[in-house]
């Protein structure tokens, strides 16, 4: 490995990245040269092609199938960048892969999952599934821890085509660019991975002028959300410096290219909010600091207290100004004393990425750079409170606080019905009981002119930073609502249903088939009727088409008896002659003529009837045939 060093015009020595970063076999280095005449301006030379990818939005990671080639196994690994299913890619990996990256990032602390070695019986199939079931275990791991899952070493490993670039080294190329503009400045160290950020690098610096004050030089890629024109752009970060507020931090220094931007500012031994609560050292990597703190300690009532309302009145400030922040956190705080003092105001600027991107995006009420403040404050306040972030968000259950005026605040930023409603604003924050009792003794006046079509640009530029934030949260949406479906869907007790549902409707249509043969029957018999009638027992003789019988129709008497002798005629009834008897039934007679002679029945017209040999008599009727 080469030991080279850029020369500094300034009289200092910037030793080149590949003393600072260690290279990996996943992560091959690619790295963007860029020159360094001296007619050359700073920053201004233009990646043309440059995908801004947004380091925010999560990886998963899916080991799809493993092959073994001659001694070894591979694994293929199935990446996918937020929830859309077109951004995927396969990445190969070999167990060492894994071990190696596992040994980096041991700083940490953490003690992560990774299935341990084997030297013999490491090619059976059954230990081979084993194994990927232990690896799959720890990309579910890695990728859903909130530090460790923005590591550089984790974004190479799973995404190398998009972070093979040696950032460290651009940067130090940069910057010696810089250095040869403004010799004044001298490198003292490089802070290696003191953020999070991956396109960030910190470098400790010293000014000939003042050698014993320490300054810290932040040089950063421009990121996704960068909507100002270069030229906006500059001015906007020129006029870093003039600002002057009792709870900003000072700039030094600051000034932009179509590329990248740097930051100088006063470097701060005390630390950040984040530094005293894991009582952490300032220069340390952000890994071995947060990661797995030895120990952690909220902050006292008091201070949470006038903390809260520092921070609460420097943002209502800057958004009074409109000046979009969106990156407040327990990192971009520093300490001094009993003030607080805001960090990194540039980063909106720069179109950086808040570090809280991936929760907000889960909310769609939380689409404004005012309600992300206001979120970001939640956050805040819990980790003051608590020690330690929120392990999930939305939070409806609050472990016990030192005040109850802090568990209210909370609960109207981080609950589940916050989260749903929206975000109180930043002027109702300030009349709650939490900071509405606390005086603030500053004599420093906030000076801050923007002019005012630098404030158009910014509002534009808000606004458009707001739609993007708008558009992913409805692709989130969306997304959710159909893998809801689809896991209601899939589910045992939704099968049980739907097969519960299909034998239901199979006997309903096997009923209304055996309906509909039966009408089908009936019109068919009915075919010369005008009336329809309910179908006939099979006993019962069908009466003639035409006969106009009503559909109650009597049912037919028995036979009759042998004819009785002759009677005494009526004058109301006749009877008829035996040659009449004797024909066939007209087709108009038969059950019409009997259920007529019913109908006229009457027993008025009954007659005793004598007989020879003086029996019983018999009651004579027409109705009698």
């Amino acid at each position: 490995m080469s030991h080279q060093r850029h020369a500094d015009p300034a009289g200092g020595a910037l030793p080149a990245a590949s003393e600072h970063l260690h290279t990996r076999k996943f992560a091959p280095r690619a790295v963007s040269r860029l020159s360094c005449a001296p007619a050359m301006a700073f920053l201004e030379t233009v990646s043309l092609g440059k995908v801004l990818l947004d380091d925010t939005v999560p990886l998963s990671a899916t080991i799809e199938a493993s092959q073994s080639i001659q001694s070894h196994t591979e694994y293929i690994i199935r990446v996918q960048r937020g929830v859309s299913s077109e951004c995927t890619w396969q990445v190969i990996r070999r167990y060492s892969d894994f071990d190696m990256l596992n040994n980096s990032l041991q700083i940490s602390g953490l003690n992560l999952p990774l299935p341990p070695k084997k030297l013999i019986g490491n090619m059976d199939r059954e230990f081979i599934a084993e194994r990927q079931r232990g690896l799959q275990n720890y990309l579910n791991s890695i990728t859903s821890h909130p530090i460790i899952s923005h590591c550089e070493l984790v974004k190479k490993f799973l995404d190398p085509s998009n972070y093979s670039a040696n950032y460290t080294e651009t940067a130090l190329q940069q910057v010696s660019m810089f250095f040869r503009s403004d010799p004044k400045w001298e490198v003292i160290e490089p802070l290696r991975e003191m953020g999070w950020r991956i396109r960030k690098r910190y470098f400790l610096i010293k000014s000939k002028d003042q050698p014993k004050d320490r300054q810290v030089l932040s040089w950063a890629d421009l990121g996704p959300d960068k909507f100002l024109s270069n030229k906006d752009l500059q001015s906007a970060v020129k006029l870093l410096p003039s600002l002057s507020h009792p709870y900003i931090y000072p700039v030094t220094f600051a000034t932009a290219g179509e590329s990248s931007a740097l930051v100088i500012r006063k470097f701060s031994e005390k630390g950040t909010i984040r530094d005293h609560i894991c009582k952490a050292k300032p220069k340390d990597t952000f890994l071995k600091k947060y990661c797995m703190p030895k120990k952690i300690q909220g902050l006292e009532l008091q201070k949470i207290k006038l903390f809260s309302r520092q921070i609460l009145e420097v943002v209502k400030f800057l958004q009074d100004k409109g000046f979009p922040y969106g990156h407040l956190h327990a990192s971009n705080i520093l300490l001094e004393g009993d003030e607080c003092k805001l960090l990194d105001i540039e980063n909106s600027l720069l179109g950086l990425p808040s570090s809280y991107r991936s929760f907000f995006t889960q909310f769609r009420k939380i689409s404004t750079m005012e309600s992300i403040d206001v979120y970001s404050f939640g956050h805040l306040l819990y980790e003051m409170t608590y020690g330690r972030p929120p392990d999930s968000i939305p939070v409806d259950d609050f472990p016990p606080a030192p005040s109850s005026c802090i568990i209210s605040v909370l609960q109207s930023i981080l609950s589940t019905e916050a989260c749903k409603t929206g975000m109180p604003t930043v002027s109702q924050l300030l009349q709650t009981p939490l900071v509405s009792d606390i005086f603030l003794n500053t004599t420093e006046k906030p000076q801050f002119k923007i002019p005012t079509k630098l404030k158009e640009a910014l509002k534009t530029s808000k606004e458009c930073l707001e739609k993007r934030l708008q558009e992913e949260q409805k692709t989130i949406h969306q997304h959710k609502r159909l893998t809801r479906a689809q896991s209601h869907h899939g589910s045992e007790e939704e099968k049980k249903k739907r097969k519960i549902l299909a034998r239901k409707k199979s006997r309903q249509m096997a009923y209304e088939n055996e309906d509909d043969l039966s009408a089908k029957y009936t019109n068919s018999n009915n075919s010369g009727s005008g009336t329809s009638s309910p179908l006939t027992s099979p006993s019962s003789p069908i009466p003639p088409p035409g006969t106009g019988l009503p559909s109650a129709s009597a049912p037919p008497p028995p036979a009759p008896p042998p004819p009785p002798p002759p009677l005494p005629l009526s004058p109301e009834v006749s009877v008829p002659s035996p040659a009449e008897s004797s024909l066939p039934p007209r087709a108009d007679a038969g059950r019409g003529a009997l259920l007529a002679s019913i109908q006229n029945f009457s027993k008025q017209s009954l007659k005793r009837a004598e007989t020879s040999d003086h029996s019983t008599p018999r009651v004579s009727s027409a109705s009698s045939q």
